[in-house]
């Protein structure tokens, strides 16, 4: 057994640290800039149809996915998903570096923020002046926060900006100063750092709803709705599912970490809960905020709601800073603004350094590293690798990448519920069924995915793409049916099982055992779960994908490839190889799983401690209450036994019972044995037991000691 200092892991302060934190990971830029938008932009209130549907059965399932094993694994993404095969551990590894890429440009977002704020101090920010337009905000923010004023046509890059490499060597210094520490350190940090961003978000909320004309800002974010929407625009649907998905902050590893640090019987359900709806109530009171304000703004210079900037970073730093700053106090409401933008992007940068340094620090090479020194390397890292975007074209290099890491999170979200729908138990489902018969389901449900997105995708017949889904899936459902009845056929054992129990197997068994595994450590789970995770999730995210993939530009070419109409190199190249490393390290990790055995769990830790509550030994792993429940029922086997030893001597024969005591039987005679049932066996008879043996023989234990013998140790089994 592994010493009781190796299995101490760090915990959160209390849950209400673990919410806040994992909270600020959630809530960020996209809950003020990009959620608004899209509800104007979709018939109003008519978006919530499906952004609520998103919501609950594709952003809270995988979010209860990572939450719940990290807390059951008490580990990173590398080590839970190795536990569901070593081959898997590529899936953790992927998510990881994407969570890397993009907070490298995230915590440049901020560093502009930071810029912004620092200049709003000088004589010549727009701002605060009077007769700025939103347009004439944003140039100035594009031409002299970012430093695109020096580039050419081409956009490609010309020189460092080195205000904007000073003020990312900043943020990330107080990336590690937050998070460098440990988490309960971290979670009291963002008591402040989301706790501010909730207040000042009633702040601007109560403003804006005071200022003359707000009603008609109300009014076009959520007073319409027009739900010919939901039929005429279908692409509603993948952006309602993407901004879930994306906005919740699942597939980067911060999730899994932040889940390993919670106390086991934290109930995942209700905590999982708990972060997505905080998150989406904070964009769906952000609209009020921002909308209001420019209902305000509309009305003054008598234009429609709609013709003014309402989105992206005309929003953030042109329209709404201009709004501001032409009230009483103006400049001030600006930096507040900045500022709480500010809050709203380091809660985030502080999760993904932490989603890090919690592989690292798992790992047997890295885990008597001290913490510090691991995040001083991460920030060290971030500060270097953001070098790219602090240069003139660092808006370009972000929107490309920003793109193209859209494809490594769908992926990694695929990978992630293929791991815990169809690896998990999946050598016990072929011993059940049958190799044809899982090889058949497994091309039943994504062969017929993979027909129907060439007939939607390529041929651009809908209707033809569900029949031709429909009735692939029926052939080789049906296949695998008649190979399953035939290898029941083939297969004599005494646990035969009934074809109907073979379906249930082939089907559902394996991702329900899984929940029932992991229940007594993360508490209830719904069963509906489980669905969702097997048979619609994987399903799903490969449609989005392959969707993404044949987007096309304004000219008619592939988004893929042809992203904003950027040259080839840089942008282009860049962007790609940031899913062709994920595909790699994904790849490698399936044909080679001992390439990451360095990035495997430590002697001692918690995940590999039989006196931890999981026993972290993949297929096999059991709960300690299993583990003594198997340990009783050896006991109760090799006892029966002794007694039968015992009991069977015909006329006089030596018995001899595991306690080495010997016992003449002559006819008629009272046997004593006692002995030790977990070493030597005790053999008893409550009281007096007569058997009959080749004539008749009386066997007697040896009266209340035996019985105290015995109940001793069934209390130490």
């Amino acid at each position: 057994m592994a010493d009781d200092s190796d299995l101490k892991r760090e915990q959160w302060s209390s849950r209400l640290a673990f919410y806040f934190a994992a909270i600020g990971a959630a809530v960020g830029f996209g809950n003020v800039w990009r959620f608004p938008a899209l509800c104007v932009d979709y018939g109003g209130g008519a978006f919530f149809v499906p952004y609520l549907l998103a919501l609950f059965f594709v952003g809270i399932p995988i979010l209860m996915l990572e939450v719940g094993f990290g807390q059951f694994f008490q580990t990173g993404d590398v080590n839970v998903f190795g536990g569901f095969h070593p081959r898997f551990r590529g899936v953790g590894v992927a998510s990881v570096c994407c969570g890397f890429m993009l907070v490298v440009y995230y915590s440049m977002l901020i560093s502009w923020v930071i810029h912004a704020f620092f200049d709003s101090f000088g004589s010549d920010d727009p701002w605060g002046k009077e007769e700025t337009t939103g347009e004439e905000a944003v140039t100035y923010f594009v031409n002299k926060i970012i430093g695109e004023e020096t580039l050419g046509p081409d956009k490609r890059p010309t020189r460092l900006v080195w205000a904007n490499v000073g003020c990312s060597a900043l943020v990330w210094t107080l990336c590690f100063f937050g998070t460098a520490f440990g988490v309960e350190w971290t979670g009291r940090v963002t008591y402040f750092t989301m706790g501010l961003p909730i207040v000042l978000l009633f702040v601007f909320l109560i403003r804006g709803v005071t200022l003359d004309g707000a009603e008609l800002g109300i009014k076009e974010y959520i007073g319409r709705w027009d739900m010919s929407i939901l039929v005429t625009k279908p692409d509603v649907w993948s952006t309602a599912v993407t901004q879930i998905f994306f906005s919740i902050g699942v597939t980067f590893g911060i999730m899994t970490a932040f889940g390993s640090y919670l106390p086991r019987g934290s109930p995942v359900t209700t905590n999982s809960f708990v972060i997505a709806l905080s998150n989406s109530m904070f964009s769906f009171i952000s609209g009020f905020a921002v909308f209001s304000a420019l209902g305000y703004l509309a009305k003054k210079e008598d234009i429609a709601v709609t013709d003014l900037p309402y989105g992206g970073f005309s929003l953030v730093f042109g329209t709404w800073p201009v709004i501001l700053g032409g009230l009483p106090g103006g400049e001030h409401w600006v930096r507040l603004l900045f500022f709480d933008l500010f809050l709203l992007g380091i809660d985030s940068a502080f999760s993904f350094n932490e989603a890090i340094s919690t592989v690292v620090l798992d790992t047997k090479f890295f885990n008597s590293t001290k913490k510090w020194k691991v995040h001083a390397s991460i920030c060290l890292s971030g500060w270097l690798f953001s070098f790219m975007y602090a240069t003139d074209t660092g808006l370009t290099f972000l929107d490309v990448i920003d793109f193209y890491i859209n494809f490594v999170m769908l992926i990694v979200g695929c990978f992630e519920c293929f791991a815990a729908g169809w690896v998990y138990g999946n050598e016990k489902t072929v011993e059940k069924c049958g190799r044809k018969a899982f090889g058949s389901y497994l091309c039943a449900n994504f062969g017929s995915i993979a027909l129907g997105c060439g007939i939607w995708f390529g041929v651009g017949s809908v209707w033809g793409g569900f029949v031709a889904l429909i009735c692939w899936y029926a052939v080789f459902f049906g296949l695998s049916l008649f190979f399953l009845k035939q290898h029941l056929g083939e297969v004599e054992s005494e646990d035969q099982i009934s074809f109907k129990q073979a379906i249930w197997a082939l089907t559902f068994e394996n991702i329900f055992d899984l929940k029932e595994r992991i229940k007594p450590v993360v508490g209830w789970i719904p069963s509906v779960w489980c669905f969702i995770i097997k048979q619609f999730l994987p399903h799903l995210l490969i449609i989005l994908f392959i969707n993404l993939a044949q987007s096309k530009t304004s000219t008619g070419e592939s988004q893929f490839g042809h992203y904003g109409g950027y040259v080839a190199w840089p942008f282009q190249v860049m962007g790609i190889l940031t899913w062709v490393l994920t595909v790699v390290v994904f790849t490698v990790g399936f044909a080679l799983p001992k390439v990451y055995d360095p990035l495997s769990l430590p002697a001692g830790h918690n995940a590999l401690d039989p006196d931890s509550k999981a026993v972290f030994v993949g297929e096999n792993a059991k709960y300690p209450d299993e583990a003594v429940a198997e340990e009783v029922e050896d006991e109760e086997k090799q006892i029966s036994t002794a007694e039968a030893e015992v009991v069977s001597a015909a006329g006089s024969k030596e018995v001899s019972a595991m306690g080495s005591k010997e016992i003449s039987a002559v006819g008629s005679q009272e046997v004593s044995a006692v002995g030790s049932a977990v070493g030597s066996q005790v053999v008893s008879a409550a009281g007096s037991q007569e058997v009959s043996a080749a004539g008749s023989m009386e066997v007697s234990a040896a009266g209340s000691k035996g019985s105290a013998v015995v109940q001793e140790a069934e209390i130490k089994c």
